[in-house]
């Protein structure tokens, strides 16, 4: 913004004579406010200044809007209820909605907290794993085929009757392959060789989940073969070292909770250094694990970390039998896995849900509206009661009132109604007024004749 600096008041001269001499006099039009001390401006002064303009100018809508984004323009006024009983069942209302929004805004911050922590329950998977001999067959060209048999690993949530309540069905059900990290499938060495006794299947970034997994090989005898099956744990697990899983009770968990466990540990067995808090004084069962005597709290993750090992795979042992009536057999059995929480997915929904704000949003305007509008009435109200109990007395103070609100329309200073009246000047400040301005006609011709004289006694 560009500062302009502030006009000085405007000079102008005019010439008189005063008994045969010239004189200059000089008239001072001031363009802005009176200076401190001095009296009113004299009448028909000024009657063309300007006010300053406003330091920032909002049209109507700007305000508007503004305002709309009040809470308190909600609230109806003190009058309208005093005239309208009936009205104390909305702000009622306004109460309850206020608190309501509270208590909504609560359970949305508690529910905030509560996703940023896992949310896991326990849940059976029930694994099939089975086997299918296809005996040898006589082909059309008289060759017998090879005898084979086929492997199958599939599985399936088992639905309990407490999250099924809460789960939807049109929901799409999870991948078998997907609560694994990886699955290894060892045969017999003796029948199959090192090279190929081993089917193996790991988790990457582009794997596609499956339902499922298939092994085909040529044979006809029994076979022994072991499934190893690896967790896929979200967040990671780790197995505790034996010593410390004895000592803390846990055999496979997250590191968070293994570090709580130690904590409280810690807490019971009072191990803190009661002078120096950040050191652990460890007991006899420490100072096997930790091979120490005394340790800082910050050194807690790393001693920890060479205790913590991947957890043990789960190990299934079965026989692919080719012998007897029935050529498929079939095995189950029932590992707990964990899985996200079924009200997770609603939470977060709450969480994020914006379906209803559109609708909320176009409400608060309705309400908005209204009140101004029971605002507006009221004034009319006021206005023509006041106009109805003394109509002479609101006449006067209407034209009174929409005479200041034409000067502040105008920009206009002074008050050209009382200026055109001789009352006016009989004020007192009109006698301080004159004596000013003699004084300064004394000033002035003092000053010049000072000069005069300079010059005068200068020349001789």
């Amino acid at each position: 913004m560009n500062l302009s600096p502030c006009k000085s008041p405007k000079k102008e001269n005019k010439t008189i004579k005063v008994k045969g001499n010239t004189v200059t006099k000089t008239k001072e039009i001031s363009t802005g406010m009176p200076r401190a001390g001095m009296p009113p401006p004299p009448p028909g002064v000024g009657l063309d200044r300007k006010r300053p303009p406003s330091q920032e100018i909002r049209t109507p809508q700007q305000i508007k809007t503004k305002r709309k984004k009040k809470i308190a323009d909600k609230i109806l006024p003190q009058r309208v209820r005093d005239l309208v009983p009936e009205s104390q069942a909305y702000m009622d209302l306004l109460a309850f909605e206020r608190k309501l929004d509270a208590t909504i805004m609560r359970k949305r911050l508690d529910i905030q907290e509560v996703l940023k922590r896992p949310m896991k329950q326990k849940r059976k998977l029930r694994i099939f794993i089975s086997n299918t001999f296809f005996p040898p067959k006589e082909a059309e060209d008289g060759e017998e085929t090879v005898p084979s048999w086929e492997l199958r690993v599939e599985g399936r949530l088992l639905e309990d009757a407490a999250s099924a309540r809460f789960c939807d069905s049109s929901k799409i059900k999870r991948k078998f392959s997907s609560f694994f990290k990886s699955l290894v499938i060892e045969l017999d060495k003796e029948l199959y060789g090192l090279d190929n006794h081993l089917v193996e299947w790991h988790r990457t970034p582009s794997t596609q989940e499956t339902d499922g997994f298939q092994v085909k090989r040529p044979g006809d005898q029994n076979v022994k073969c072991k499934v190893l099956l690896m967790l896929d744990y979200q967040p990671m697990q780790f197995k505790l070292d034996h010593r410390l899983a004895r000592l803390l009770g846990i055999h496979t968990q997250t590191r968070p909770f293994i570090v709580n466990a130690l904590w409280q540990y810690i807490k019971t067995h009072k191990l803190q250094d009661s002078s120096e808090r950040e050191y652990i004084n460890c007991d006899k069962y420490f100072e096997q694990i930790f091979e120490c005597k005394r340790m800082k709290f910050s050194d807690i993750p790393s001693k920890l970390q060479p205790l913590l090992m991947p957890p043990d795979p789960i190990i299934i042992h079965h026989v692919v039998t080719v012998e007897g009536p029935d050529a498929k057999k079939t095995a189950c059995y029932d590992i707990d896995v964990d899985i996200d929480d079924s009200l997770k997915h609603q939470m977060n929904s709450f969480v994020m849900s914006t379906q209803n704000q559109a609708e909320i949003t176009a409400l608060d305007s309705k309400i908005h509206e209204t009140v101004e509008n029971i605002n507006l009435l009221k004034t009319q109200r006021e206005f023509f009661l006041g106009f109805a109990k003394d109509p002479q007395e609101f006449i006067s103070n209407f034209l009174i009132s929409q005479t200041r609100d034409l000067k502040t329309m105008t920009d206009v200073v002074g008050n050209p109604e009382e200026e055109r009246r001789a009352e006016y000047f009989y004020e007192p400040w009109t006698v301080e007024g004159v004596n000013r301005y003699f004084y300064s006609l004394v000033q002035q011709r003092r000053l010049e004749l000072e000069q005069a004289l300079m010059m005068r006694n200068g020349g001789m």
